[in-house]
């Protein structure tokens, strides 16, 4: 699995950088982690739910051979440690030093060139856009999803595979509310759609 400090290039705060002035800055907010674990574990399971069926195949598969109900109870516990461990990945993420940054009490601040989470006046984490992989509005939030890291060379082509198929999303969170004014969503929401992260609808908005 992917951690977030290989996501967000280096991870951890340092020296305040400075953001144009022409920057959208928000209100602080901290990113909760039952939200986190809400909103990861929704998605994990969206796309994942599939895989739950090797482990049930593979413990029925006796029963081809040999009928009795115990394959089918096999089966029911592969399944369940399947999901567990899977479900672990998600909540571990709440638990590593390396993510804490990611819930700490901040505000965002956002031009053409980066996205700096800022928690004081001389603390902060500098991202840049090339950093996120893709973006997502919810009703009363945007997603921001960080790219996951580059595998290690020589890594098993199996291993490459696990790594890359029941990768754990690690995401910022950015409710509307944050947002000083229905301008300013406006704006972040075109800057969004000029770096290719959410589908461009012609608005000719600019920061």
């Amino acid at each position: 699995m992917n951690q977030p400090n290989q996501r967000g290039g280096g991870g951890g705060f340092r020296q305040a950088q400075q953001a144009s002035p022409l920057a959208i800055r928000t209100k602080k907010t901290q990113f909760d982690t039952n939200t986190y674990t809400r909103l990861a574990m929704a998605e994990v399971w969206k796309k994942d739910w599939v895989y739950a069926l090797i482990p049930f195949a593979l413990g029925l598969l006796p029963a081809v051979f040999v009928h009795s109900w115990w394959w089918l109870a096999l089966a029911l516990v592969l399944t369940l440690l399947f999901v567990l461990f899977r479900s672990a990945q998600v909540t571990g993420v709440t638990q590593m030093e390396q993510s804490k940054p990611l819930f700490e009490r901040m505000n965002f601040e956002m031009d053409q060139k980066q996205l700096l989470l800022r928690v004081g006046p001389e603390k902060a984490m500098q991202l840049t856009w090339d950093m996120v992989g893709r973006a997502r509005r919810d009703a009363d939030a945007y997603l921001l999803y960080l790219k996951p890291g580059t595998p290690p060379e020589g890594l098993a082509p199996w291993r490459l595979w696990l790594a890359r198929t029941f990768d754990v999303p690690v995401f910022l969170h950015l409710p509307l509310r944050i947002f000083n004014s229905p301008n300013d969503v406006k704006l972040f929401e075109a800057l969004l759609r000029r770096k290719n992260l959410l589908p461009a609808d012609g608005t000719a908005t600019t920061v």
